[in-house]
């Protein structure tokens, strides 16, 4: 299947060497031992806040004003992991002996080619079961200054990275043999 949606995207004389998907469900990420304190918190306070309102005799616009607050507390506590898994659910990994493709169907659809030449060295991050992640660049910091939904789902991440990918170590071992051959 993954090998069908790469066809028309390699170059003449390009060899694809793997393809895959995502790991499936929902992943914990670094940053999330203290993210969801943080959001558990921010949570708590604003359902606190907007029960309070809404039992007083509040007008009924003025309760209504925390409800923004408590719906991004949901999101970021729970409904970020289901759209993370969502959106590694519609991506596809390729690697090739030139390039790294990511492709994402729609509704948020993306086709990112990576030349392996402009990428830093692969690491891998062993999971269990065989799976892992090779990521080519460094994580930024878990308390970074990253602004934006990347910082809070690793399927946004900007560094380009193949996410729990079965045979991780198989993959991230041909990514080395390919390098050396190359340089």
């Amino acid at each position: 299947m993954c090998e069908i949606i790469f066809d028309r995207r390699l170059l003449r004389g390009e060899r694809l060497l793997w393809s895959g998907v995502p790991g499936p469900g929902l992943r914990l990420a670094p940053g999330d031992a203290w993210r969801i304190p943080v959001s558990l918190l921010w949570c708590g306070v604003a359902g606190f806040e907007e029960a309070s309102a809404v039992a007083d005799p509040t007008p009924w616009l003025l309760a209504l004003c925390g409800a923004p607050f408590v719906l991004v507390g949901l999101y970021l506590a729970a409904g970020r992991f289901l759209v993370d898994a969502w959106l590694r659910g519609k991506t596809h990994y390729a690697v090739t002996d030139k390039r790294i493709l990511i492709h994402r169907k729609a509704p948020f659809g993306s086709v990112t080619l990576l030349s392996r030449d402009l990428l830093p060295d692969p690491q891998l991050i062993e999971e269990a079961h065989g799976r892992g992640t090779i990521r080519f660049g460094e994580p930024a910091p878990s308390l970074s200054r990253r602004i934006g939904l990347a910082a809070w789902m690793p399927a946004l991440d900007p560094v380009p990275q193949l996410i729990a990918i079965e045979d991780a170590h198989a993959v991230f071992d041909e990514l080395r043999r390919e390098i050396r051959r190359a340089g």
